[in-house]
């Protein structure tokens, strides 16, 4: 999936530390990704107060009866895009001849690495669509190195006190995913099967919680109160923790989110993840000159996605600062919509 903004402004993110475990609810906000009854995703990464969650670096959720997802190609560089579907069917295709039909329970994970393009269309006879599209910034080597392509039909089970699940990627209690990392990560879907469940967490890593759907709240043990969680916003709870208390009606689905905090200053500007203003103004220059960094994608006809101009200012990291707040009032980031 793309960031489709017409004029995205900068994304600047690095992954310091929120060394104090307190909760920070952000928001969706919705971001129509274009085109004529183009389908619209409702977005909580990256945002301003709340850029990385680990290395992920953008989460979108779809759900539409209506509307179709249609997204020519279009680049990627220094990050992965996973793709988890709940309901629908998408035709993923790309520049190295990737060519197949994603569905529910199935997961498309994508390794830009230097440079490599892709399109997405849901299936004419789809019915509802709806799904999980996310990014994971990749480290230095790996954002340099070669472009791949990933499938996996059935992904490991996972199972708790109160609760069940699927492990996307890394690896959450106990369980690994066998989908291919660069750093160390969790992405879990997880069913609450009991009104109250503990879910295991490593103090070193940061985590966020979304609800799928259903309803469910998050109580931590070292803070007083509770944060209600509706569906859609993301929670997040930082570092310091070694579980979770989680309450809500059995059957509630929750994505786990988590990971070692970053380390690098990150600046992210429409599907482009660098380090550097340069970075992302070669990775645009490259692909609006049509040169084979990206390679091309077969079936469209040789339409794409022309890139947004540049904005007029230098693109600067621009970093998390202090603990977070524990009931923001949220706010959105330009460049993602």
């Amino acid at each position: 999936m793309s960031n489709l903004a017409a004029h995205p402004d900068e994304s600047s993110l690095l992954g310091d530390v929120c060394l104090q475990p307190e909760l920070h609810l952000v928001p969706a906000r919705e971001v129509p990704l274009g085109g004529i009854r183009a389908i619209t995703v409702r977005r909580t990464l990256p945002d301003r107060t709340l850029p990385v969650v680990g290395p992920w670096c953008f989460l979108d959720a779809f759900d539409s009866e209506v509307d179709a997802m249609a997204v020519l190609p279009h680049p990627h560089t220094g990050l992965q895009t996973v793709t988890w579907p709940l309901d629908g069917e998408i035709r993923h295709r790309d520049s190295l001849g990737s060519d197949l039909v994603l569905r529910p329970g199935q997961l498309n994970l994508m390794t830009s690495g230097r440079g490599i393009a892709h399109s997405e269309f849901s299936l004419p006879a789809t019915g509802r669509l709806r799904g999980l599209q996310l990014w994971v910034a990749l480290p230095p080597e790996a954002a340099d190195g070669a472009a791949s392509f990933d499938h996996y039909d059935a992904l490991p089970a996972v199972t708790g006190p109160g609760f069940e699940g699927m492990v996307i990627m890394g690896e959450f209690a106990g369980v690994a995913s066998p989908a291919r990392t660069f750093s160390p990560l969790v992405g879990a879907e997880l069913r609450l099967t009991a009104a109250d469940t503990a879910l295991p967490l490593r103090p070193d890593w940061e985590y966020a919680l979304m609800v799928i759907d259903g309803d469910a709240t998050s109580a931590p043990a070292v803070i007083e109160g509770e944060a209600t969680l509706a569906p859609g916003a993301l929670l997040f709870l930082g570092r310091g923790r070694e579980a979770v208390s989680v309450a809500g009606a059995v059957g509630a689905r929750l994505l786990l989110l988590g990971g070692a905090p970053l380390a690098d200053d990150l600046v992210m500007w429409w599907n482009f993840v660098g380090r550097s203003h340069e970075e992302i103004l070669a990775a645009r220059d490259a692909w609006e000159s049509g040169s084979d960094r990206f390679g091309s994608v077969d079936g469209h006809d040789g339409l794409r996605i022309p890139a947004p101009p540049m904005p007029n200012v230098r693109l600067t990291p621009r970093r998390r600062r202090g603990p977070l707040a524990a009931h923001p009032t949220g706010g959105s980031n330009p460049s993602a919509g």
